[in-house]
């Protein structure tokens, strides 16, 4: 049986590659910041030696990682995408045996693209925003590894969303919003002119997995995506058809997300990931929003 060890297990991705994991009979050894009971501890940032000390007591055959900070002071996230990424590529590039790094990127990395045109993994990266500048560095220093002793691969995921979806997001503001009970008050976001490219974060898991256990030497960086690119008003005019609500939703002029402020549309070229994995995604917008909403009726 594979192992792997499992960085950021209790976020929005790493709980689904959990669960991705045990249907595969991958054994998983949970770590984040904050853990679950049964989970290690482990902070990225505090040091390589603390992470080379986890590595050689797991002995994993790939290290996964999910953790990241999405927003923050600027210091959190260099802390959280910068220097626990430095700090863990450090710790592998010394262990005693190769170790495969599946590390976590994002869409954010390229920043205004050519609209039309799916991005491919040679694009200029010009991310806008602090997020996108600190994943970018991060990339960067898997790269950097890579090019010269660590078997490593950065997928670059784009936007995930399905079943716990976080308040951060669109998809999991919205569904917040439409399930309070005892209110016909409209809700208010921002601006929905822009179009993004959503893959289902099961999807987005099955990716991870597959990168983390395929045989051989891996592209540095892959795209993880849809293929499509989904205008976000009709996210949300198909998320009010799933959930039948009847509350309007009503865009302001209020500047959207930090992460993805002036980026009016991005779509995955996600040819490189089939031809190096063979995977491709498997499950509809549709299907996402209904596990989502069904999921927050149903907690559980």
């Amino acid at each position: 049986m594979s192992r792997v060890l499992l960085i950021g297990a209790t976020g929005f991705v790493g709980r689904h590659v959990r669960v991705r994991a045990a249907a595969a009979e991958v054994e998983v050894v949970a770590a984040a910041r904050s853990p679950e009971p049964g989970g290690r501890e482990l902070d990225l940032a505090a040091g390589p030696a603390a992470i080379a000390e986890t590595i050689a007591d797991v002995a994993p055959d790939a290290v996964i990682n999910c953790a990241g900070v999405t927003g923050g002071t600027p210091g959190e996230l260099v802390r959280g995408n910068v220097v626990g990424v430095a700090n863990l590529v450090t710790a592998l590039t010394s262990a005693s045996a190769p170790v495969r790094l599946v590390h976590v990127g994002s869409a954010a990395e390229y920043g205004e693209v050519e609209y039309g045109t799916p991005v491919t993994e040679s694009a200029p990266p010009r991310p806008l925003g602090l997020y996108g500048v600190t994943k970018l560095a991060g990339t960067e220093l898997v790269r950097a590894a890579a090019e010269t002793a660590l078997d490593a691969v950065v997928l670059r995921v784009f936007n995930p969303i399905g079943p716990g979806s976080p308040g951060s997001t669109l998809a999991g503001r919205l569904v917040n919003e439409l399930r309070r009970a005892g209110t016909d008050e409209d809700v208010r976001v921002g601006p929905l002119t822009a179009s993004r490219d959503l893959v289902d974060v099961r999807d987005v898991a099955d990716a991870v997995l597959t990168a983390a256990l395929a045989p051989g030497r891996l592209p540095v960086v892959l795209n993880v995506g849809s293929g499509r690119a989904t205008r976000l008003r009709d996210l949300t005019a198909l998320l009010q058809r799933v959930t039948g609500s009847r509350r309007r939703i009503l865009e302001a002029a209020a500047p959207g997300s930090e992460r993805s402020s002036g980026v009016a549309w991005q779509q995955a070229d996600i040819r490189a990931i089939g031809r190096a994995l063979g995977w491709k995604p498997a499950t509809d917008l549709t299907t996402s929003l209904r596990d989502l909403w069904a999921e927050t009726v149903c907690p559980g």
